[in-house]
């Protein structure tokens, strides 16, 4: 059953649970899974459990419509801050984390976190695309997960522990996020408006990897139409890298002048290689088959990888385009 309309997540919801309700709750968390499953929905709905003036904390069960739990909906709570990567910066600011530099540690999220509550029991700090702290980002967090203010919660939310650097992983408590099952998935493309038709929904459910990020991306017909093209490409004995280089960077010089859009499509259009092959994997097959097509999906992951520590856009796609190529 759906927890305030958050599907998927159940056992997660249990174990915050169990923990406030035997008083040992963590001070500081870090979210991974999936982009798309609902991570940052789940984060503000705890905030509003934990925060809520009519429902008592142990029942993680907020209201939904009390002044404390309307602030945080609306993001204007004096005790929830949540912070995020920019559109147009490759990290975390660190501003956002201790302030301008006039200004360091007397403000920012640290310095906010460090406050009495103003008007709930608990200060609560959030930071979307934790996969996008750098080591000076990362290191100005080391006091506060050192030595966490009283009362106060601080969460991260990324994709994977491996892209969190040692600092973080070691001093929060790991809760993982599982895909969404495809039913749910199928449900929510129906429920949220990109289709109404059930036979359209249950394709991008079973295409979307658990992710209705994913879905919402797959619904864009030019996309979709550039998929099946890109799948027909990588499904050839021989592949030709130059065409397939030069294909790619056409489609994602045409998002847009702005490089985080370009950046988007890039990242869009490598997940459309990583599921291809992540399904070849899945398909019997000889040994080295099954090699070629495991190195060629880790080289598909780095890729995605090399899109988020912002590498040159020409550069990633004819080395990525390559490296598939290779039969060895």
């Amino acid at each position: 059953m759906a927890w305030h309309g958050i599907d998927g997540h159940d056992d997660v919801v249990e174990e915050f649970r169990r923990a406030i309700g035997r008083g040992r709750l963590a001070s500081s968390f870090l979210f991974v899974g999936p982009p798309g499953v609902g991570k940052r929905t789940f984060a503000l709905k705890l905030a509003q459990a934990m925060l809520c003036t009519t429902r008592p904390e142990t029942a993680l069960d907020p209201c939904g419509a009390c002044p404390s739990c309307l602030q945080i909906a609306a993001g204007t709570h004096p005790d929830v801050d949540v912070v995020s990567k920019p559109d147009d910066k490759s990290f975390l600011p660190l501003e956002l984390l201790i302030g301008e530099r006039e200004h360091r540690r007397r403000e920012g999220l640290c310095h906010n976190l460090s406050l009495k509550p103003s008007l709930g029991g608990r200060k609560i700090a959030i930071i979307d695309d934790a996969d996008f702290l750098n080591p000076e980002g990362a290191n100005a967090l080391l006091k506060t997960l050192e030595e966490p203010p009283p009362r106060s919660v601080l969460i991260l939310i990324g994709t994977s522990p491996a892209k969190q650097l040692p600092t973080i992983r070691s001093r929060c408590q790991l809760i993982r996020f599982q895909p969404l099952p495809l039913d749910v998935v199928e449900r929510l493309v129906l429920s949220s408006g990109l289709t109404a038709d059930p036979a359209e929904a249950h394709r991008l459910a079973q295409h979307s990897e658990g992710s209705l990020e994913r879905a919402r991306d797959l619904s864009d017909g030019e996309l979709w139409s550039f998929r099946d093209a890109m799948v027909e490409r990588l499904s050839k004995p021989m592949l030709e890298s130059v065409e397939l280089g030069h294909t790619v960077s056409t489609f994602v010089d045409q998002a847009g002048k702005e490089a985080s859009a370009r950046r988007a499509r890039l990242r869009q259009v490598i997940g459309m290689a990583v599921e291809f092959y992540r399904r070849r994997l899945r398909e019997p097959c000889d040994a080295t088959m099954s090699d070629r097509t495991a190195a060629r999906l880790e080289r598909c992951l780095d890729a995605l990888e090399q899109i988020d520590r912002n590498a040159n856009q020409t550069t990633l796609i004819e080395c990525w385009a390559d490296d598939l190529a290779r039969d060895d």
